[in-house]
């Protein structure tokens, strides 16, 4: 069987013994990650970018179409961060320029290395939601994504968050317990078609842990797992430090159906059940502000934009609270005596959730992309530029989110027919079963009004 075979029915079978291992097939994956001058390399050049954003956005043209910091901001970074979820889950937080000061700081000695306190540990997961919700809801009222100083401002308060955590704790415990963008980048990783695992057979007999605590002057794991207790695509950030720490060959890169993971945890993923509801009912608000009729509810109801996008915000995030809530009653089933409570509906409307940010943020990107080149020329002089703005029409843009809508769809349909043809098999009525499917029918109808 050829490894491109095998690839697929890795991405096809439920099987976990199916799943390719990308670094035994191709090896110098394994050489490129392990080599630490390689992320190095990587990091430099995303913390280059990084500085040069923020000098831009703090002291060039505060005006959005003579500066490229918004642009290369919120339509080129954010839409390529989203469009590696499905890749390479959490890959990106491995280059993530933000915990770049926070590491300096350690290596130079300037941390207390103090113990991670419970709270931080029990209720990061709710600081990191509320964070996230804060700065969707600050990108949209206040205009960051028009906002030269404003962007680098946000950039910068999640620098200095890190930085203050890793001069209080070891590691990259800002990262782990409390960054908004990688608490959901590992929600969205769990839909990933790749996943990094250990052969636990190979760590069987390991008594030094070095892929988590680290050996002589190399650094264990920066988010406390170690190769062996990653169990998920949550927290792992495939950032590489254990690979040359073991010495008994365990840690692999598979290839995997993207939606085992997903069916396997059966919505017990407690980051899952807060960012999926919120995300959903943030990009439905955030597509019917771009939308006429907007301006004529706030034109008629006198409402200032923040109070209006408020309501609607909060609006759409009870009617997906109400979706989920009647997909459980429908689904029947909600707690198991083997692992407790779970949500059986936000495992299902993961594809669409996460399927709805890149169709949001590329529409932000086919926006502003023909614009790109001239905002750059009038930023720096070169007035020639002018002449290649383009022009990319709607309809194109929309009927392909409509096709990406609608697989998310489709997928979200997919899971709930494994659910009842596994684990709950003759336990979900077929009435019922029907009844899920048309709640799932009817939010991708909501996607599509508001995308259209």
């Amino acid at each position: 069987m050829t490894w491109w075979t095998k690839a697929l029915r890795s991405l096809i079978s439920s099987e976990e013994g199916e799943q390719l291992d990308i670094f035994r097939i191709f090896p110098g994956t394994r050489r490129f990650l392990a080599k630490r001058h390689h992320y190095a390399v990587l990091r430099t050049a995303s913390d280059v970018l990084f500085v040069l954003v923020v000098i831009s956005g703090i002291f060039g043209p505060q005006n959005p179409d003579r500066n490229v910091a918004v642009f290369l901001t919120w339509g080129v970074l954010w839409p390529t961060i989203v469009l590696s979820w499905f890749f390479v889950g959490k890959m990106w937080c491995g280059i993530c320029p933000f915990p770049g000061l926070g590491v300096f700081l350690q290596r130079k000695g300037f941390t207390f290395s103090r113990k991670i306190p419970q709270v931080l540990q029990k209720y990061g997961v709710y600081s990191s939601v509320f964070l996230l919700a804060l700065i969707i809801w600050i990108e949209v009222v206040a205009g960051l994504d028009r906002s030269p100083i404003g962007t680098s401002l946000l950039v910068l308060a999640i620098v200095a968050g890190s930085a203050l955590l890793a001069i209080l704790y070891p590691g990259q415990a800002w990262c782990r317990h409390l960054c908004p963008l990688g608490r959901i980048t590992g929600a969205a990783a769990t839909l990933a078609i790749t996943e990094f695992r250990a052969d636990h057979e190979k760590c069987k007999g390991c008594d030094t842990f070095a892929c988590k605590k680290g050996i002589d002057d190399k650094r264990g794991c920066p988010v406390y797992l170690g190769a062996y207790g990653v169990q998920n695509n949550l927290h792992c950030l495939v950032c590489g430090h254990c690979l040359p720490l073991c010495d008994r060959d365990s840690p692999q890169l598979l290839i995997r159906n993207p939606y085992s993971e997903l069916i396997r945890n059966k919505g017990r993923y407690i980051t899952c059940s807060y960012i999926v509801p919120f995300l959903i009912g943030s990009q439905l608000a955030r597509f019917i502000r771009l939308k006429p009729v907007y301006a004529h509810l706030q034109a008629a109801s006198g409402s200032p934009d923040p109070l209006l996008f408020s309501l609607i915000l909060l609006l759409c995030f009870v009617l997906v609270m109400f979706i989920i809530r009647a997909g459980s009653y429908l689904f029947g089933i909600t707690e198991d005596p083997m692992f407790g409570k779970f949500s059986p509906l936000v495992p299902i409307m993961i594809p669409m959730a996460f399927t709805g940010e890149l169709v949001y943020r590329m529409t932000y990107f086919t926006d502003g992309i023909g614009n790109f080149l001239p905002t750059l020329g009038r930023q720096f002089g070169m007035g020639f530029l002018e002449y290649t703005s383009f022009l990319i029409p709607d309809f194109p843009v929309q009927i392909l989110s409509a096709f990406f809508m609608l697989n998310g769809a489709i997928a979200g349909c997919y899971i709930l027919w494994r659910f009842c043809l596994e684990d709950f098999e003759g336990l979900i009525p077929f009435r019922n079963f029907l009844g899920i499917n048309f709640l799932i029918m009817g939010l991708l109808l909501f996607y599509l009004v508001v995308i259209f």
